[in-house]
Parts: C-alpha cells; sequence; structure tokens
C-alpha cells in the first residue's frame, strides 16, 4: 500500500501537476472498499444528508450525525486524507463553537481534516481553526448550505461580478491558510482562472477539466440510482439494477425453497442429535 496521502501531499501534487481523486464516503465498508482503491482523499459530506437520509437539502444533518459517520468512515481508512465536512450552523454561529466542533470531527470522529463552505466571510473562522492545528479544506461556487439564498442549487459566477467575487474569495481562503479548495458549479474557464491564482490545489466538482483535482458522491458513480444524474457526474458502474437483480433472485430462491441449501447449513454431531429426538419422544410417550 503506498504511503498515507497528507494535507502535504495536496501541496505536492499540486507542484508536480499531478491530479488529485476524492470521493465520498458515509459508512465502514464503502470506505474500506474506497481506501484499497487507492483514492487520496475521502470525504464524509453533509451530502449524507440527502444520499443516505432521503432529505431535499444537507440543511437538516446535525453535527452529531455526522460525527458518527465519520467515525464510521474512519475504521475503514488506512491511506486516504479523511475530512470531515462541517454541517450547517456547526462554524456559522460564533469562531469558538467552530473551532470545537472542528476538533470533534478530530478527536470524536477520527478525521484528518474538516471542510466548511464559504469564502471571505469565513476566512477569520478559517484562522482560528488551523490556529487550532486542524486543516481546513475550502468550499466556494454552489455551495449548498446556501441554497436557500441561491434559489435552488445553480451554477455560480456565470456573470462577471460574480465571478470577480469567487476569485476573491479564493485568495482569501489562501490566505487564511486552507490547504485546498472545492469548487463546486462553477464554469470551466472560472475554474482555470481561480487554480491558476491560488497555490492550494482546487478540487472540482462540476468545475470542470481545469481543477487541480476531482470529487464526486461515489453512489452517483456507481450508479446508484436511476432518477438523477447531475451533468458533472460520470457513472462508472450500474449498481442499481445489478442489486434489484440480486435482491430479486433471492427473494424468488426463498419462496422456491432454493435458499438455504445444503452447502448453506452447518450440521449437528449425529449422537447429539439422536440424543435429543430420543428425549423428545419420551415426553411425548408420557403425555
Amino acid at each position: 500500500m503506498d504511503s498515507k496521502f497528507t494535507v502535504k501531499s495536496f501541496q505536492t501534487a499540486k507542484q508536480q501537476k499531478q491530479k488529485i481523486a476524492m470521493l465520498t464516503a458515509y459508512d465502514y465498508s464503502m470506505a474500506r472498499i474506497i481506501d484499497e482503491s487507492g483514492v487520496d482523499a475521502i470525504l464524509v459530506g453533509d451530502s449524507l444528508g440527502m444520499v443516505v437520509q432521503g432529505n431535499e437539502s444537507t440543511l437538516p444533518v446535525t453535527m452529531d450525525e455526522m460525527i458518527y459517520h465519520c467515525c464510521c468512515v474512519s475504521r475503514g481508512v488506512k491511506r486516504a486524507l479523511l475530512v470531515g465536512d462541517m454541517p450547517f450552523l456547526s462554524y456559522q454561529v460564533t469562531t469558538e463553537e467552530a473551532v470545537r466542533n472542528a476538533g470533534r470531527f478530530v478527536q470524536e470522529g477520527g478525521a484528518d481534516a474538516v471542510k466548511l463552505e464559504g469564502g471571505k466571510a469565513m476566512a477569520d473562522v478559517v484562522r482560528a481553526i488551523v490556529r487550532a492545528q486542524i486543516p481546513v479544506m475550502g468550499h466556494i461556487g454552489l455551495t449548498p448550505q446556501s441554497v436557500n439564498i441561491f434559489g435552488g442549487f445553480k451554477v455560480q459566477g456565470k456573470e462577471e461580478d460574480r465571478a470577480r467575487a469567487l476569485i476573491e474569495d479564493a485568495r482569501a481562503l489562501e490566505e487564511a491558510g486552507v490547504f485546498a479548495i472545492v469548487l463546486e458549479a462553477v464554469p470551466e474557464e472560472l475554474a482555470k482562472l481561480i487554480t491558476e491564482s491560488v497555490h492550494v490545489p482546487t478540487i472540482g466538482i462540476g468545475a470542470g477539466r481545469w481543477c487541480d483535482g476531482q470529487i464526486l458522491v461515489v453512489n452517483d458513480i456507481l450508479g446508484m440510482y436511476s432518477d438523477f444524474t447531475p451533468k458533472f457526474v460520470r457513472r462508472y458502474a450500474n449498481l442499481k439494477d445489478t442489486i434489484v437483480q440480486a435482491v430479486a433472485q433471492y427473494g424468488g430462491d426463498v419462496r422456491a425453497h432454493r435458499f438455504p441449501a445444503r452447502e448453506n447449513t452447518f450440521a449437528m454431531d449425529a449422537t447429539v442429535l439422536e440424543s435429543l429426538r430420543a428425549d423428545g419422544e419420551e415426553k411425548r410417550t408420557a403425555i
């Protein structure tokens, strides 16, 4: 197995023009598979509010829920850098609370770093968390926790003033001490400009080809859904159909008495079985 991927590995990758591959994970089993597959970093995303919990946004996810899932994922991760996603209102209220919650991700959740949304407005929060010796990944562009402000999940930075603001946000986050910045749902050309304007790696999700790395939701690339696939996602499998077929076959085998078969059962010692049968016969005779 390769050596542990760290925040320093992010910087080295950018300097050497090596792309960084990230995925989300929400449980031990998937995290172990992803980690063994060789991705560089794993994000325990607050997207679990939609992917795992079935909510329409990430806003209902609580800090305790994020810690729980981070704990599960951390047990399956050996090589990849593990990043905990700070949920809504876990860092926006006070700087002290932000540092405390970031610390929980490391101390209780087993995370190596945390991610939070927002640009210049979050710079002081980033500085405080970094001062507490906790690495921070930034996140600008479409920030899902701001979905009500944006009026939906929409591409950000199409207009000149907003594009300039995003460039300034990236520079402010770099100055505040982030080790990387997620760019979500921004035009490819703008993502390229941002990537060239900062020294820390950019990680794209719906931000085109020129970012220093990419991140996607693992359930999306595995084809776990059939109702909706974002434009920026590439499916590498169609597991929903595979799972449906397997479960249907299992149900059919149970109903048709094909499962369990002899090879799926455990045998008992013949002498013990005979003794039990004799005891049962004696009781029936006594009755």
